[in-house]
């Protein structure tokens, strides 16, 4: 849906989570007050929910904290600002992947959506999108490389997730692989990377984040594994730290994406183990209609999974989606 300057301004006064009156809306927005009633009525389909009261006006359940570019700016190193040529906010996109996708020429570009009407998770699922609670972040990169040298790039784009979430006081994050965050082995985030170029020669890739900051329960009912956010695990804080969450994972991911181009994974291989949040556990491997049962063993110096089965044999997999059984079973 598209959203308008109006509402953008409207919830721009209402984001500190108090009540505003109704002529105060309107004379922020520059609209009457029906006007500001209708505007109000889109709430819902962005995944927020107020609260109206005679004589008191109108509140957010929950504060908001809309990303700005010039916040999340000063908050970047310098490494990162002299690596990054292009950031990007919008209010609204299909996809942050999908839109970097098809930008000309867009190398070393980072986009963050308020709000996705498209956006996706591993093998084309959904991925929910409330409006301005959650991290929708995307980053174009070019290599000189083919894309099978950039095998395991999404491994070393989760260890820079968890650098990014340390860095902030919140621990205990973990990663599934290949392409996970885990808090307490509950889905915090999730990493897709696409790919395009010649099979040989240059190549771009897309980096996209999805991490929940705040996910309203009628909305994570609806999600089909354990899931998590922010708030969650850090409470009122995760409201007011958002735009500190958009740079400090740009300082991360900006320099990984960089050095990768030289490194390659091995860098990040023992990082990635430490924060292995599955290793011993027992899982299903699925590879299409294939399945595999087996325990978790971590990864391979190529940042291949290490599954041992039943009969005692290690094989290793480069692709594939694990599915665990809660810890309260004893089992991954």
């Amino acid at each position: 849906m598209a959203i308008s300057q109006h509402l953008l301004q409207i919830l721009a006064r209402l984001a500190d989570g108090r009540f505003h009156s109704g002529t105060e809306l309107a004379e922020s927005a520059a609209i009457s007050r029906s006007a500001v009633c209708k505007q109000l009525q889109n709430l819902d389909k962005l995944g927020l929910h107020y609260s109206a009261i005679s004589g008191k006006g109108y509140k957010l359940s929950q504060p908001l904290q809309l990303l700005d570019e010039d916040s999340i700016r000063q908050a970047l190193n310098g490494n990162t600002k002299a690596l990054l040529q292009r950031l990007e906010i919008h209010p609204c996109l299909a996809s942050t992947n999908t839109y970097l996708q098809h930008a000309d020429n867009a190398h070393a570009t980072a986009c963050f959506a308020e709000y996705q009407t498209e956006g996706r998770g591993r093998r084309g699922r959904q991925w929910l999108s409330p409006f301005g609670r959650n991290i929708y972040l995307s980053l174009r990169y070019h290599y000189q490389s083919g894309p099978a040298v950039i095998a395991g790039l999404s491994l070393a784009v989760g260890v820079a997730v968890i650098r990014a979430l340390n860095s902030l006081n919140i621990r205990d994050a973990g990663l599934k692989w290949p392409n996970d965050i885990y808090w307490q082995q509950k889905k915090l985030g999730g990493i897709l990377i696409e790919v395009g170029g010649e099979a040989e020669g240059p190549c771009h890739t897309v980096i996209g984040l999805g991490l929940n900051g705040f996910l309203p329960q009628p909305l994570s009912q609806t999600i089909d594994q354990p899931c998590t956010d922010l708030y969650s695990i850090i409470g009122d804080k995760a409201f007011s730290l958002r735009n500190r969450l958009a740079a400090e994972l740009l300082n991360q991911l900006v320099p990984v994406l960089h050095d990768f181009d030289v490194t390659g994974l091995s860098p990040f291989i023992e990082e990635w183990r430490q924060h292995d949040c599955l290793h011993g556990k027992t899982a299903t491997l699925y590879q299409g209609k294939q399945q595999h049962q087996g325990i978790l063993e971590g990864i391979d110096e190529h940042g291949q999974l290490l599954l041992r089965k039943s009969d005692g044999k290690q094989q290793i997999f480069a692709s594939g989606e694990i599915s665990f059984r809660p810890s309260h079973e004893n089992t991954a």
